[in-house]
């Protein structure tokens, strides 16, 4: 499978129900995990049920055209998705920003996607960042999130340990969708326990609320240069290895340029930046898509297809996903990110700077904030600074003792 581009129709006998089960399996984990993640964020900065359904719209339909127009272009899988590990970084200092300005981060990050794909600095900025800093950083921001994740057993308590017992369960027997299992089964709890039915739901369109972005110093050094760092490390990093462990040789630079295009588009209406999918990715470039790696794209269009569907109707989507408590949704949300967790912090450990990249982590989780900026970007500057400081340290040491 050659790196060669060009939009081609869709074949009909490449079609198959395995590959748009996978499409939709990709989606459907999508909103099972992450989306909740991004609720937790929302709720924490008291956003309005209408404007967080205009996020999902917005993420869900970038999401959405991004996959099917590049699976379509490269006859490969591009599974694409907003910036999960991202949507963490709202929950720190999101209530100290404007909605405005958030969104005039989101397309300054979507701005840098496009200028270092049409440079093809993606390859050059991977090797600068220290792989410690940004595992450090990564695990950082999800850890401070995660740690809310126990906070419903002191008003769920029967609840809560049922999930824990479950996702525990789960992840022993169909780790793939442990997380969409649960979330089946919290919604079911839920009904019991609140009285509450998702029978109740109906079918709500989206009503997008377009934001003016503003743009602020605070913003930039809070919000976007970590939200850059995380999709450039979190996202395109991993989701670019995926295809090429499938034997899929296509550039990161085409997939960069259109997803900073899908994030300015969906900034407007206050959608968090747009990224290739690295969990879900591997639903589609697997061979349970298609034995064949060649009719494999179809997951990506399918994928890309429920996406748009889901931001049409993310109205309902909302209306699910709120009926959950705040302290279930906190769980789940935890509970997704224990396997990021695990990855970030064991990647951060391993490497022969684990100080540097352990410092990133400690800086990044207590939350920090100095000059109104906050803690991720502390923790990149920590890091980055301990990891040069060390090596200048060693080459002193080297030359003097030659």
């Amino acid at each position: 499978m050659s790196d060669t581009a060009g939009y081609q129709r869709l074949r009909l006998g490449d079609i198959s129900g395995s590959a748009v089960g996978a499409g939709f399996l990709a989606v459907l984990v999508s909103y099972s995990g992450p989306l909740l993640i991004y609720l937790s964020a929302a709720e924490a900065m008291e956003i309005s049920r209408p404007a967080f359904t205009s996020w999902v719209f917005a993420i869900s339909i970038a999401a959405g055209l991004s996959s099917i127009v590049l699976s379509l272009w490269f006859r490969v899988p591009v599974a694409m998705a907003w910036s999960a590990p991202g949507t963490v970084l709202l929950i720190g200092f999101g209530p100290s920003l404007p909605a405005a300005e958030m969104a005039g981060a989101y397309i300054a990050v979507a701005a840098a996607l496009v200028l270092i794909g049409i440079s093809g600095l993606f390859d050059w900025l991977v090797k600068v960042l220290p792989p410690a800093v940004t595992n450090g950083m990564m695990a950082g921001i999800l850890f401070g999130f995660g740690l809310k994740a126990a906070g419903g057993l002191t008003t769920d308590p029967v609840v809560v340990s049922v999930l824990i017992a479950a996702f525990a369960i789960c992840t022993a027997t169909v780790p793939r969708y442990a997380v969409l299992a649960l979330l089946g089964l919290a919604l079911m709890l839920t009904s019991i326990a609140y009285e509450t039915s998702i029978t109740s739901v109906s079918l709500s369109m989206a009503q997008p609320q377009a934001i003016a972005p503003e743009f602020s110093v605070a913003a930039m050094l809070s919000l976007a240069v970590p939200l850059l760092i995380t999709t450039l490390s979190g996202q395109y990093l991993p989701g670019m290895a995926v295809l090429r462990a499938n034997g899929y040789a296509v550039s990161a630079n085409p997939i960069m340029i259109f997803g900073g295009l899908a994030s300015a588009g969906a900034a407007v209406f206050g959608g968090i930046s747009t990224a290739l999918a690295s969990i879900t990715a591997s639903f589609c470039a697997g061979p349970d898509s298609h034995e064949n790696p060649e009719r494999r794209y179809i997951a990506g269009v399918a994928c890309g297809l429920f996406f748009c569907l889901g931001g049409l109707f993310a109205g309902s989507i909302v209306d699910i996903l709120i009926m959950l408590p705040s302290s279930v949704i906190a769980l789940l949300a935890g509970l997704a990110l224990l396997q990021p967790i695990l990855k970030f912090t064991a990647a951060m450990m391993a490497s022969e700077d684990a100080q540097a990249g352990l410092l990133t982590f400690i800086f990044t989780a207590s939350g920090v904030s100095l000059f109104g900026i906050g803690a991720a970007f502390w923790g990149v500057v920590a890091g980055i600074v301990f990891h040069f400081l060390t090596r200048f340290g060693r080459w002193m040491m080297d030359r003097l003792a030659a």
